[in-house]
């Protein structure tokens, strides 16, 4: 038993979106890593590397094709249309589960530090159905992004959310882990708070960032936002009890300045009270419409939720993979 779980089949999924200078070099250094880990005895011979397009523009999907042509442990799988980072590694992963014993995500660019793997080999030896990839640091990044990153974890950790802070989409999750995934619905996806919500046995790797050396990076500033929006309003109703909060602080100050007004009023100032009558409007019409935007935000996703359309559609799969492929037991 101990045997089989020590050379269990590895998948890694690599998500790609516009990815073709990097795309080929990449693809190089994993094979490379596959053969080595299969070589050493620490991975089947069954393993495999699943590239997922996630609706490209440029020669991606060319470049995956001629790969899986030119290899036996590559396969593709390609979106019909852009779907976003969280979607093309759920995709990955929800395909690997029915023949591998753990996946392994990582990015196309291959900043995160490869040789990682290994340790998250180790650390599901070792009994972890989810091992979590934590940057050792963000030196790599800019000012902005170092100080949004801080900020973003500092405000999920408030509202409760199970985050590793400097936590990224590289990680290993077992078949099991896999498969209580699956029973997730959420259209709205943010992986890093719904897989340590699974609460099966897990670790931690701490990893290096490397600088990207080919292309540049592909996340913008409106992705990132969007990740932020939604994780911040997948996992807790916190904001709205904030605002809740804004409304009574609202209301009490309010009626301050009512008192305020009829002081104002009855001893003849009233039209030096111009200036506190425009503050009243301004705080309770901004408090006002920041509810009604983050109450809309809720709502919205609720919106989202209730269509459950298909979070992607394959437009084409490129796979080794048969029935027979079974699973180490």
């Amino acid at each position: 038993m101990e045997e089989n779980r020590k050379k269990g089949i590895l998948y890694i999924v690599v998500p790609c979106y516009n990815e073709e200078e990097a795309l080929l070099p990449s693809a190089k250094t994993l094979l490379e890593k596959l053969e080595e880990l299969r070589n050493s005895g620490i991975v089947s011979e069954k393993s495999r590397i699943v590239f997922v397009d996630d609706g490209s523009k440029d020669r991606t999907w060319e470049l995956i094709t001629q790969l899986y042509h030119a290899h036996g442990e590559i396969t593709g799988l390609r979106f019909a249309h852009n779907r976003g980072h969280q979607n093309a590694i759920l995709a990955g992963m929800m395909y690997a589960k029915d023949y591998c014993d753990y996946t392994i995500t990582i990015d196309a660019d291959l900043q995160q530090d490869i040789n990682a793997i290994t340790r998250f080999i180790e650390e599901y030896e070792k009994g972890s159905e989810v091992v979590f990839g934590v940057r050792n640091s963000r030196n790599t990044d800019r000012f902005f992004k170092k100080l949004s990153a801080t900020m973003f974890y500092k405000i999920m950790r408030f509202i409760g959310a199970k985050i590793y802070e400097n936590s990224a989409d590289y990680r290993l999750m077992s078949a099991k882990a896999l498969n209580a995934l699956a029973e997730y619905g959420e259209v709205n996806l943010f992986l890093r708070g719904i897989i340590p919500d699974i609460g099966l046995s897990s670790s931690v790797v701490h990893f290096d960032v490397f600088a990207r050396m080919q292309g540049e990076s592909k996340y913008s500033l409106s992705k990132m936002l969007t990740l932020a929006a939604d994780g911040i309003t997948s996992f807790s109703i916190k904001p709205i009890r904030l605002v809740f909060g804004m409304g009574i602080v609202a209301l009490l100050v309010g009626v301050g300045m009512v008192i305020h007004i009829v002081y104002e009023h009855y001893f003849g100032y009233t039209t030096d009270g111009w200036s506190s009558i425009l503050m009243s409007i301004w705080v309770l019409g901004g408090a006002i419409l920041l509810s009604l935007g983050i109450i809309g935000e809720y709502v919205g996703r609720n919106y989202m939720e209730t269509k459950r359309r298909p979070r992607y559609y394959f437009w084409d799969v490129l796979s080794h993979d048969g029935d027979c492929h079974d699973k180490a037991k």
